[in-house]
């Protein structure tokens, strides 16, 4: 069994900064996705990296404010989200298993919990 279990949401001013955290148990080579969905809205793609945090992409909505790391000693995938808006406040997911390239929520298989970002203006 792998469990992924996030942590890290809060509220943040606008202009702030949080670091979200995925922490993975089991199996660690795997590629990892981010993705959120706020209410009334469909889940969206935010970002992915693949297993060695060699590769990333990202949704236009974030590029150049939100990055995607990982240490696989730590079996731990981070989000690091700086100048944030109120546009990203979301339930934030991390996933893994799906093929390296995808966008689409149908194609991650495993998803965690979820945690809470809210950004105040």
């Amino acid at each position: 069994q792998v469990q992924l279990v996030e942590s890290g949401g809060g509220l943040v001013q606008a202009g702030g900064s949080l670091r979200l955290s995925c922490a993975a148990s089991g199996r660690t080579l795997y590629a990892m996705g981010w993705f959120r969905q706020a209410p009334g809205k469909e889940r969206e793609f935010v970002a992915a990296i693949n297993w060695n945090g060699g590769s990333t992409y990202y949704a236009d909505s974030v590029k150049g404010r939100f990055t995607c790391s990982r240490d696989n000693v730590k079996n731990t995938v981070y989000l690091q989200m700086n100048s944030l808006k109120p546009e990203d406040t979301a339930v934030y997911y991390c996933a893994k298993d799906f093929p390296y390239g995808s966008r689409w929520a149908a194609d991650f298989g495993s998803w965690g919990q979820g945690t809470q970002v809210t950004v105040s203006s």
